[in-house]
């Protein structure tokens, strides 16, 4: 049997996937692109269950890849959601310290938000001035980020795949699941649970499967994904009035994500969260959901354990808050005093494929490998999907020995 031979091959469906897909087809009309989908539709897990934030690039160490590539995407993604009319909105957020400690920290954010060129931010220097903004909020000094904002992400993701099969002529197969990659005289066979397919290169964006992608060709692959959930609640639709645009603290210095916050949803509604607990499978959505083969990945990778030892104490802490609602409700009070335990309803949840090497060190950066004709994209996460466009151009321009890309 004829096995079908394409120019490139692209592995996975979410958002950095698919901007890959179809920048490949933006740039060559003419090549022959197919994309592989283990689900039955597009943005299944991180590209759909996220915050829906568009980032600004506060946060992010000037000069880093998500740095660069946060303030590149964010002016493709804009432009992209002008053009194809996805619902979004500039509502701006506030970034609040509440103890003295904090501040110091925030100053900091502050500064490197300068140095990635955001302008227009102000420094909020009492709490008269945050509450000009979210009058129900509390804390000693805040910055305003007039450039973060919100979107469907999901809406964007059908979009991409809309334009690259329906006006650029690019294949997906959706309902195959990736089981072995093989290379033979330049050629790259990656073979699915029903098919095989050849091309001359192949991308792979499979986030919380990139390692064990990766592993198909990269032997010596270094790095393993350790799934975080991420749970939320919603405010009451009584309480919405509480939050104006996005309310972000401080975040801990000793643990590696932003802490719970509130964010307005483009469809409607306040999102409260999330935490970060360790997933037992990495499709986990809910506490219950457990697979031994995943849980097998996280305890048997030394990194984990060196984790444990670094971040245990905060992580028991995100563990209590995950099964106690009260302790969930004491941690959103730090920003809003008058959100009570009654004010909260159950959200959803997301599950973060976060990169840890042996060493116990979590890749906070993106990490693109390349080698050859085979490209992993090994980390990508927040602001992946605000950097979307930007990752997938810097693909495809090296595929194709572009050097004008920003990565």
């Amino acid at each position: 049997m004829s096995i079908k031979k394409y120019d490139t091959i692209v592995i996975g469906a979410g958002l950095v996937g698919l901007s890959v897909a179809y920048h490949l087809k933006l740039k060559n009309p003419d090549s022959k692109v197919l994309l592989i989908e283990k689900e039955n539709g597009v943005a299944k897990h991180q590209s759909g269950n996220n915050s829906g934030v568009i980032h600004s690039g506060i946060y992010y160490a000037p000069g880093s890849l998500k740095a660069k590539n946060c303030i590149a995407g964010y002016n493709s993604l804009l432009a992209f959601a002008e053009e194809h009319n996805i619902p979004y909105e500039l509502c701006g957020k506030i970034i609040v310290a509440t103890t003295p400690a904090e501040v110091v920290k925030l100053r900091e954010i502050h500064e490197r938000g300068i140095q990635n060129g955001l302008t227009n931010l102000r420094e909020l220097t009492s709490l008269q001035e945050i509450q000009e903004i979210e009058p129900h909020c509390t804390g000693i000094r805040g910055i305003h980020v007039p450039q973060t904002g919100i979107i469907d992400y999901p809406k964007m993701a059908e979009t991409l795949l809309d334009l690259y099969q329906n006006k650029y002529g690019g294949e997906a197969v959706f309902g195959e699941k990736v089981i072995n990659i093989h290379s033979q005289n330049s050629t790259v066979h990656v073979e699915t649970d029903k098919h095989m397919y050849a091309a001359d290169n192949m991308v792979s964006c499979a986030g919380l499967f990139s390692d064990r992608v990766a592993s198909m060709t990269e032997k010596e692959n270094d790095l393993r994904i350790i799934p975080f959930r991420g749970e939320y609640y919603k405010l009451s639709k009584e309480k919405e009035h509480l939050v104006k645009t996005l309310i972000y603290p401080v975040p801990d210095p000793s643990f590696p994500f932003l802490g719970v916050h509130f964010t307005r949803m483009i469809q409607g509604g306040v999102e409260a969260g999330p935490n970060a607990v360790l997933a037992f499978k990495r499709e986990g959505y809910k506490f219950q959901d457990l697979n031994l083969g995943d849980m097998k990945d996280t305890l048997s990778w030394p990194g984990f354990w060196k984790i444990v030892a670094k971040y245990g104490q905060t992580g028991m802490g995100e563990m209590y808050r995950s099964l106690s609602k009260a302790a969930f409700t004491k941690a959103l009070q730090k920003l809003i005093p008058e959100v009570q335990e009654s004010d909260l309803v159950p959200g959803g949840a997301g599950v973060r494929a976060q990169a840890c090497d042996r060493n116990g060190k979590l890749i906070d950066d993106f990490n693109i490998l390349k080698s050859a004709n085979i490209v992993h994209v090994r980390n990508a996460p927040s602001p992946a999907a605000t950097s979307s466009l930007a990752i997938g151009n810097y693909i495809v321009s090296e595929l194709i020995g572009e050097k004008t890309a920003v990565l």
